[in-house]
């Protein structure tokens, strides 16, 4: 009996020491995504630290961390069984900032100025609450099934859909949020913030102040091969730079998330090991490089903090909207906009109707078939900054659907051939949730007229 009592307690100790020893590096990785996670949440969506780690931050090994919330000085700190304490502050209109020791918390800073449409509209040009509206050609009693079926029976909690919108010629036919969660939710789009990115290129461009098809205007590439790279190689994802982009292990796209300072920096530094327009690499960090591209249009920061407001998101309505910044003061644009459900459709809106809105073309209309279309070596799957369905990957949807998607099951389809946009958030992603099955009710629910 002590023969084997001494074993099994070797055993512990030998698994006690190779968990440590293979989990130790991660856990500043954890103890940032925690804190960020519930400084944004907290501060930003008004939720509780209790809800947020119990909804938000309770998969994998993000559970390991507990937080804690400053109200205060508007921050949220987090560690891992008490080690790699980590620290993100919340400041008005720049939102939750992951920081390191060398942060100046004293040091004054800027903000966006903010505008806000004052007419008495209803959705999606205006505030005022949509019309009711109905369509003949609509299966009204398919279509609420169809959302009814993205959501969690009672008991469940597999799906996890906070969210799901459906507007078909810029009307709301349905509509459905989850326990605690509304209308005036704001709700994390993780990479649906690219599409925000690439399309302030667009505009930019439509105004004459930018060619996207000349070099990136990078003085650190002049002297070597990634010189002949374009912002156009950049905004299709096929640039050839080296990156590695895989959330379960410390990467490229980790690092650089939870431990930069200048975000825009993490993909500039890196060497470039393909010939441009050859091979295609989803790359958080080329988004964060576009954000810093953007960032030098400008002759001052304050101008490149506006901008991304009165050029697009306010334009457009999307008044919840808050873009996040690194410690430098870049937009992360990989990965941290918010906003309500109803504010991320009026994106997608915007593409179906080609860069216009309620009269205003923003950026040309070949803009939405340039971002449409694949990209080389992409398998059909990839556009510039938006996904596509071009090569079948949600076989009940239309080849010409392309999409802004998003960590955890985000995303807003846009179909052109429908007149139709789908909004879901949620917190599961293609592996849990049936996202075909969604369109395919979806869309089988209004006969073409």
């Amino acid at each position: 009996m002590g023969k084997y009592f001494k074993i099994g307690v070797l055993l512990f100790f030998l698994s006690i020491a190779y968990f440590g020893f293979t989990n130790y590096p991660k856990l500043e990785l954890i103890s940032g995504f925690s804190s960020k996670n519930v400084a944004s949440a907290h501060f930003i969506d008004k939720r509780s630290k209790k809800d947020i780690e119990k909804n938000d931050n309770d998969f994998d090994v993000i559970s390991w961390a507990s937080s804690q919330i400053n109200e205060a000085e508007q921050s949220a700190t987090a560690t891992v069984l008490g080690l790699k304490k980590r620290k993100a502050i919340y400041r008005e209109g720049l939102g939750a900032t992951l920081i390191n020791d060398n942060f100046d918390v004293t040091k004054p800073y800027e903000i966006p100025k903010r505008t806000k449409s004052n007419n008495s509209l209803p959705f999606p040009y205006g505030d005022l609450e949509p019309k009711d509206t109905f369509f003949s050609n609509v299966d009204y009693t398919k279509l609420n099934q169809a959302v009814a079926n993205a959501f969690d029976a009672e008991g469940y909690n597999d799906k996890k859909t906070r969210s799901i919108l459906v507007i078909y010629k810029d009307k709301i036919i349905a509509e459905k949020y989850v326990e605690g969660f509304t209308k005036h939710s704001l709700i994390l789009g993780w990479s649906m913030t690219k599409s925000v990115t690439g399309t302030l290129f667009g505009i930019l461009q439509k105004q004459g102040r930018f060619d996207i098809y000349k070099p990136a205007p990078i003085v650190e590439w002049q002297s070597d091969n990634r010189k002949n790279i374009t912002t156009n190689d950049l905004l299709h994802m096929n640039s050839g730079l080296e990156w590695e982009e895989q959330y379960d292990k410390i990467c490229d796209a980790t690092k650089m998330l939870f431990e930069a300072e200048d975000m825009s920096w993490s993909q500039l530094i890196k060497p470039a090991i393909f010939k441009p327009n050859t091979h295609w690499n989803y790359s958080s960090g080329t988004t964060n490089l576009l954000s810093g591209i953007l960032r030098k249009q400008f002759k001052t920061h304050q101008e490149y903090l506006d901008f991304w407001y009165s050029a697009l998101i306010d334009k457009i309505g999307m008044h919840s909207m808050i873009v996040e910044t690194d410690m430098v003061g870049n937009y992360v644009g990989s990965s941290y906009a918010w906003a309500t459900t109803r504010d991320w459709s009026k994106l997608g809106l915007l593409y179906l109707h080609k860069g216009n809105w309620n009269g205003e073309q923003l950026f040309d209309p070949s803009w939405a078939k340039y971002v449409s279309t694949p990209t080389n070596t992409s398998e059909g799957r990839y556009g510039a900054q938006f996904w596509l369905n071009a090569g079948g990957k949600y076989p009940s949807a239309p080849k010409n659907m392309y999409y802004c998607s998003g960590f955890q099951g985000q995303k807003i389809f846009i179909l052109p051939s429908q007149d139709m946009i789908i909004v879901r958030m949620g917190l599961t992603d293609d592996h849990q949730f049936d996202f075909d099955g969604l369109l395919k009710g979806i869309v089988g629910s209004v006969k073409k007229n």
